[in-house]
């Protein structure tokens, strides 16, 4: 592993052991010792290296929505008033749940946000009661999502 100005080299050894993780972060350090051919102390040491330059920055659980009655996906492009409202607007999304990303974009949007609802009536509510009543929010452009067809991280 080097690091080279803003971008950041890693061996065979590195990429055998994120892809490892990437599939099963549960996966124990001793089974991806014995897959790499190296020791899970040398493992320990390369992770915490990574972790240390910034490249992994944690594990978590993927929680299905689905079990939890949430169906509905949709990314919404949100037309603001003034570019200068910005910062305002978006303190204002980070207090609904609903949002699960929000991004300030170049293009017809001044910010673009994923949401998940449960339905289509919850959707409408949080639109009508949440979003479009932010002051600085001129107008909102809605596309539900009908199948996420791939869902990835980049590739090592």
């Amino acid at each position: 592993m080097k690091a080279n100005n803003q971008t950041l080299e890693i061996d065979g050894i590195d990429k055998k052991i994120l892809r490892a993780l990437m599939v099963d972060a549960r996966t124990p350090i001793l089974e991806i010792a014995r897959n790499v051919g190296i020791s899970g102390a040398a493992i320990h040491q390369r992770l915490r290296k990574l972790e240390k330059s910034g490249l992994i920055s944690g594990s978590k659980f993927v929680i299905n929505p689905n079990v939890l009655g949430y169906n509905t996906t949709a990314f919404i492009g949100v037309y603001l008033d003034k570019a200068m409202s910005h910062t305002d607007v978006v303190k204002q999304l980070k207090k609904i749940p609903e949002i699960l990303e929000c991004h300030y974009t170049t293009g017809s949007w001044s910010i673009f946000i994923k949401i998940l609802c449960k339905n289509n009536v919850h959707l409408m509510q949080v639109l009508d009661k949440e979003i479009q009543s932010i002051s600085g929010v001129s107008r909102t452009e809605t596309f539900i999502s009908l199948e996420q067809q791939i869902d990835r991280q980049i590739s090592i």
